[in-house]
């Protein structure tokens, strides 16, 4: 398979899956697995095209969000917003720092754990999606901290390849009182310093991989995210709504199997 077909698919995977609840990550360990793609430039290649898709929330969320920022000094709302995000973020952002070689080089080298994380993973979902609590909160944009705080703690949950950072924190968040389409939607807000942070740190640890002749294969990867990763957040939430989270739950089902088979058959 040349490069580029292999950038087009894991592009189009990581757009597709970065924000449902079915562990983008997992899904590209096992393509890169079937696909027999070699660790090193490829393992690179999957951070660096995160960037696309966290550029479609950004495109998408734009006015929304310069229109926080722009009123942070005068608004207690947009200050507020701020806040939640941020503080959303700092127990994975700890742990990460904490834990970043063994994640890398233990948890993201076992495929079988990876597979059965997305058939756990999907029973939670169906679980939750059958007997969740009444939400009492609704408004992704005014979070309460305490509801920020826990979507924020269980998004260390997805430091376990295979577990989803979307799902871990839309999980949470239901658990806690959030609203489906809420929670959904406050995992996007949480995604773009999360991954830009994690990107700023793969891309340095990395960055003596990245050379003039692999460029290309990352810009194709990167736009195919990005426009792949432009029409899930356009629809997800709407899908959401209407279907509730059990389609995901029989997805991340299958995709286990599916991965547990082609495992076991290597062997």
């Amino acid at each position: 398979m040349s490069d580029w077909i292999a950038a087009v698919i894991l592009g189009l995977i990581e757009g597709l899956t970065e924000f449902i609840p079915v562990s983008s990550t997992g899904h590209l360990l096992l393509a890169k697995k079937l696909l027999g793609l070699p660790s090193g430039f490829w393992d690179t290649f999957s951070v660096m095209i995160q960037l696309g898709a966290i550029l479609a929330v950004v495109v998408l969320y734009f006015q929304r969000l310069w229109g926080m920022f722009i009123r942070l000094p005068s608004d207690p709302k947009a200050r507020w917003f701020a806040a939640s995000v941020i503080l959303s973020i700092i127990p994975s952002m700890g742990i990460a720092f904490l834990a970043h070689d063994f994640i890398k080089t233990v948890l993201f080298e076992s495929i079988g754990l990876i597979c059965v994380m997305l058939i756990l993973g999907g029973i939670v979902l169906l679980v939750i999606d059958r007997w969740a609590p009444a939400p009492k909160e609704d408004d992704a944009m005014q979070m309460s901290w305490k509801r920020a705080l826990g979507m924020g703690i269980f998004q260390c949950l997805a430091m376990v390849p295979g577990v989803s950072r979307s799902g871990a924190t839309i999980v949470g968040g239901v658990l806690i009182g959030v609203d489906r389409r809420a929670a959904a939607e406050f995992s996007f807000f949480m995604a773009i310093p999360t991954m830009v942070g994690a990107f700023v740190l793969d891309f340095w640890e990395n960055k003596d991989v990245l050379t003039s002749d692999n460029l290309g294969i990352i810009a194709i990867g990167f736009v195919v995210s990005f426009v792949s990763g432009l029409v899930v957040v356009k629809t997800m939430l709407d899908f959401i709504n209407r279907f509730g989270l059990a389609p995901y739950g029989w997805w991340r089902i299958a995709a286990g199997l599916v991965g547990l088979g082609v495992l076991y058959m290597g062997h």
